[in-house]
């Protein structure tokens, strides 16, 4: 939306536009629209095969406006940051991105997210859902100001093998050198950006934040860049299977925010979501660190787990069983979904000790809708590491020139 235009009222719009909405409009041809962080986004543009398809051997365009931006500045924000989340933010460097969660004093995750900095006393933590209230609560004490900066920055996701053509077509000189989790500042058609390489994807790609006035030049200017390199707009559920593949966690599908939670036993830990490796007990005190010793100790009751499953009917919603007479449940699906890549039937599973060990045989129990008639399988299914897809390009520097 313009500057200068007048938003109606709430209950005429009762969700916001991104600057690149008028964009996707134009290009939608389903109308599948969802809200995300108070926003209208887009759910499929065209097909989800061909989106995703897009995302993995060519270049794709997302917007991800919606996520929720907190501007964190002030001489105790390291100091705070490392306090709140469970890794090492000290250990950040000037213009580098890392992934962090953060948790209550019970050692429950109450969201994750991507930290960026800036400066020596700049940061910006990016989530997918508001946490304004936990972090100035966290805040207290610290000489740091937390401010939400949602609306002042608009921001794409350019994913796919042909992303780095497209960004030095578009003109990005010494792109090539921008290495994974690094933060450089380029201009795309005269406006300035801030590119970041990351993603939620899994593979070769980078994310652009830019003040909403630069939103749809700059839109305009990568697509005409990416047209010789099949560039086009995704939505979310092509994005959602890129993710399953590269074994992301997804909030409010693959965990809840314990600040959302109502029943007792709804919570999840990091170490719970196989996140050990973002907890660091060496770093001093922080928010949840003695209840997550106290498990490290005893250890987890149940972990997020991948799994290859036999057939090729996603497991949606599945119980798991430790035999296939449906006794014993043992766990359920998260998320699931068919690779096209992997030529697999993935998902990722909360699962019960002892059972989340690697080579481990379960059961999932599957509905299948088929033209209004309900059949149940009992799918074979094991236990494996994850990434399921994790090609060599996301990493490599300089990245392919498709």
């Amino acid at each position: 939306m313009p500057a200068d235009a007048v938003r109606p009222p709430h209950f005429e719009q009762p969700l916001l536009q991104t600057p690149f909405h008028a964009r996707a409009r134009a290009l939608s041809q389903v109308d599948s629209f969802i809200p995300w962080a108070g926003y209208t986004t887009v759910d499929v543009f065209t097909h989800v095969e061909q989106e995703y398809f897009a995302i993995r051997n060519a270049s794709t365009l997302y917007d991800l406006t919606p996520m929720v931006k907190y501007r964190i500045t002030g001489r105790g924000g390291s100091a705070y940051l490392n306090r709140l989340v469970t890794r090492d933010v000290g250990k950040l460097k000037i213009d580098r991105v890392a992934y962090c969660v953060w948790c209550n004093d019970a050692g429950h995750l109450i969201d994750d997210g991507t930290v960026f900095r800036f400066g020596e006393n700049e940061y910006r933590l990016c989530t997918a859902e508001r946490q304004i209230d936990w972090l100035l609560d966290s805040a207290v004490g610290f000489e740091v100001d937390v401010t939400e900066i949602t609306e002042e920055v608009a921001a794409l996701a350019l994913q796919g093998p042909t992303s780095f053509a497209v960004l030095k077509a578009a003109g990005l000189a010494g792109i090539e050198r921008l290495r994974p989790f690094e933060i450089g500042r380029f201009s795309i058609a005269t406006q300035p950006v801030t590119v970041s390489r990351t993603g939620f994807t899994g593979d070769l790609g980078y994310e652009i934040w830019m003040v909403p006035g630069s939103a749809e030049v700059v839109w305009d200017a990568l697509m005409v860049a990416g047209r010789s390199r099949g560039i086009r707009a995704i939505g979310s559920q092509a994005l959602n299977v890129a993710r399953i593949e590269a074994g992301f966690i997804s909030p409010k599908i693959d965990f809840l925010s314990a600040e959302r939670t109502i029943r007792i036993g709804r919570e999840r830990s990091p170490l719970e979501l196989g996140l050990a490796w973002l907890v660091d007990f060496d770093k001093g005190h922080f928010t949840g660190r003695r209840a997550l010793l106290e498990e490290s100790r005893r250890g987890v009751r149940r972990r997020l787990v991948g799994l290859d499953v036999e057939g090729n009917k996603p497991a949606h919603n599945a119980l798991l069983y430790a035999q296939r007479s449906g006794k014993h449940e043992i766990g359920f699906v998260t998320s699931a979904t068919w690779s096209p890549t992997c030529k697999r039937n993935i998902a990722l599973a909360m699962v019960d000790a002892p059972h989340f060990a690697v080579g481990g045989i379960l059961w999932a129990d599957i509905y299948l809708n088929r033209e209004l008639v309900w059949e149940r399988r009992m799918a074979r299914s094991r236990v494996v590491e994850r990434p399921f897809f994790a090609p060599d390009r996301r990493r490599a520097t300089p990245p392919a020139d498709f």
